[in-house]
């Protein structure tokens, strides 16, 4: 098969849950099949550039994906008018198409209809009625467009069941078929622990909805109740860095929590979490987050907040790779209490982690992917025969 990733953001120069996702699945692809990335310019030299097998097309220079801490309108419409022409310049069996920030769809739509393509969209997050919360009134623009792009495609790749979900609660109910994200497994058993003795760590961008304010409350509550100070990992940048290093001082934990900022190498990430006895992500909204699939696999249970919108509580099973809690500091406090002064159970939730990170190994997702990707271009060859 000639396959089509397009997404704006290219890994390892954008890094995130989706950009990741794209590259570990590309380049497993690319070992028998032609895989193409359309996405901005981000490296050096040529558009046109081959890594690892995989043929990345940079359509566009680089602009900023974020604007005062949300994703840039200008900027996703900017990427699917430069992305419309190059990928009209080729055939593609598939082209799988990020569903976020939705106008690179309707390029994507236009190829299957002009060039006999398959379209599939990959689905993170149904945002609905949050769109509200994001843009005031103009929110109605946002949920409008996120209708229309979950219609487009014949089939929609939702990354867990409970993003199907969601995207049933928003009328799409045919044509879903759900491939979650994985974890290189025995990549990361290779990448040694770093010189470091974190009792919590936290991975991720920091931005409003993480909530890592409960994770500081969270931190000076159980130091208060074990009679020792916790040392805890914040790695991630984001428009809240300031302020939540702020609250930190106000704490008076600014010993017990050390911002790492944004980490570059994965494998200083990874090392990181290796090194931790818990990973917490307070996050209210969440796909299916990464983070937590690298901390299975490196032994590290999680604990996560139970919320309608957060998709993290499917990567999380409750009292075997970690806990999901209430969304308040006091909750998550208590359970890392319990992981902190329980060794058995730290041991016990570890290995269920780590059987669940195992599970998830890139190449049993490809092959799910491969399976998805067969089946509806073989549906579509039987529809242009009928005709």
């Amino acid at each position: 098969m000639k396959i089509a990733f397009v997404y704006d953001a290219v890994y390892p120069w954008e890094k995130g849950g989706a950009q990741k996702r794209i590259w570990e699945l590309a380049r497993r692809l690319a070992d028998d099949h032609d895989v193409h990335l359309y996405g901005m310019h981000y490296w050096d030299g040529p558009a046109v550039i081959e890594r690892e097998g995989v043929t990345f097309h940079g359509v566009c220079e680089p602009r900023e994906l974020y604007v005062d801490g949300r994703r840039s309108i200008p900027q996703a419409l900017y990427f699917a008018a430069a992305v419309a022409p190059a990928l009209l310049r080729e055939d593609f069996d598939i082209i799988d198409c990020q569903e976020f920030p939705y106008f690179p769809a309707f390029p994507a739509k236009a190829h299957e209809l002009l060039r006999d393509s398959t379209l599939v969209v990959t689905w993170y997050e149904v945002w609905d009625d949050y769109w509200y919360d994001y843009l005031g009134w103009k929110g109605i623009f946002g949920q409008a467009v996120e209708q229309v792009t979950a219609r487009l495609a014949e089939t929609v790749i939702p990354i867990s069941a409970y993003i199907e979900a969601d995207l049933r609660s928003l009328g799409r109910t045919d044509g879903l078929s759900v491939v979650e994200n994985g974890v290189d497994f025995d990549g990361l058993q290779e990448v040694p622990e770093a010189d470091a003795d974190w009792d919590v760590i936290y991975v991720g961008r920091l931005s409003e909805h993480k909530n890592v304010d409960l994770l500081l409350d969270a931190v000076d509550r159980v130091s208060t109740q074990l009679d020792r100070p916790l040392s805890c990992a914040i790695i991630g940048d984001g428009p809240e860095r300031e302020a939540l290093e702020a609250e930190a001082r106000e704490r008076g934990v600014t010993d017990q929590v050390e911002f790492l900022g944004f980490v570059e190498a994965d494998e200083d990430v990874i090392a990181n979490l290796k090194a931790a006895s818990v990973f917490v992500l307070p996050s209210i909204r969440e796909g299916f987050p990464n983070t937590i699939l690298e901390a299975n696999a490196c032994g590290v249970p999680s604990i996560v907040v139970e919320h309608e919108e957060n998709g993290s509580t499917a990567v999380v099973d409750d009292g075997e790779t970690g806990y999901i809690t209430d969304v308040s500091a006091a909750a998550i406090a208590d359970r890392l209490a319990d992981c902190l002064t329980d060794e058995t159970l730290l041991e016990d939730l570890s290995r269920g982690a780590r059987a669940f990170g195992r599970a998830h190994d890139w190449d049993v997702i490809v092959d799910e992917l491969e399976k998805v990707y067969s089946s509806v271009g073989q549906v579509d060859s039987q529809l242009a025969n009928a005709k």
